[in-house]
């Protein structure tokens, strides 16, 4: 049996039928799928409208009755997904937009005085082992639970606040310095 998803249902729907059950959607939750991303991711603007673009993109894909039998929670869960694999791209990608210099680290003379604790931070945050600035990505920046890190990545509950707490006093140190 299988589970709410993409479904070959939607080529027996008519198009018309799907664009407006999808801009039905959309004007109904837009607004506030927008506000609770805002909440729970805390990035900007655009990286939260990015985002909800691409959730509707991803909701016209399945069938009518998966999308209209809770769209809130397939909305929340598409979100959330999409803002997971972006926040796992950029921590791939080393997530700093600044130019390196030899070390592999950015130049504090380039940035405004404001800026320097978040770029220290970020580079506390970069020179983690992967192991550890993974799970301190998934928890601070994503929100998800400990629980949720563990599934997600295949390790037990404590293992993932072992590492939370190595991950933290890795960047308490650096920052020291």
């Amino acid at each position: 049996m299988a589970g709410p998803g993409p479904d070959k249902q939607d080529a027996q729907v008519p198009e018309a039928v799907q664009a407006s059950l999808l801009e039905h959607l959309y004007r109904s939750h837009a607004g506030w799928l927008n506000r609770v991303l805002a909440w729970r991711l805390r990035t900007t603007a655009l990286d939260v409208d990015d985002i909800v673009q691409e959730t509707y993109v991803r909701m016209g894909r399945y069938a009518p009755a998966d999308a209209a039998r809770h769209p809130k929670a397939l909305l929340l869960r598409i979100a959330v997904n999409l803002a997971r694999d972006q926040m796992r791209r950029n921590v791939v990608r080393g997530g700093l937009a600044e130019p390196l210099d030899e070390e592999g680290e950015a130049s504090l003379a380039s940035v405004l005085p404001e800026q320097h604790e978040a770029l220290e931070m970020k580079q506390a945050i970069l020179a983690l082992p992967p192991i550890y600035r993974d799970v301190f990505v998934l928890s601070r920046f994503t929100g998800l639970t400990y629980e949720e890190i563990a599934s997600h990545v295949g390790i037990s509950v404590k293992t993932v606040e072992w590492r939370m707490t190595r991950a933290l006093a890795m960047c308490a140190a650096r920052l020291r310095d």
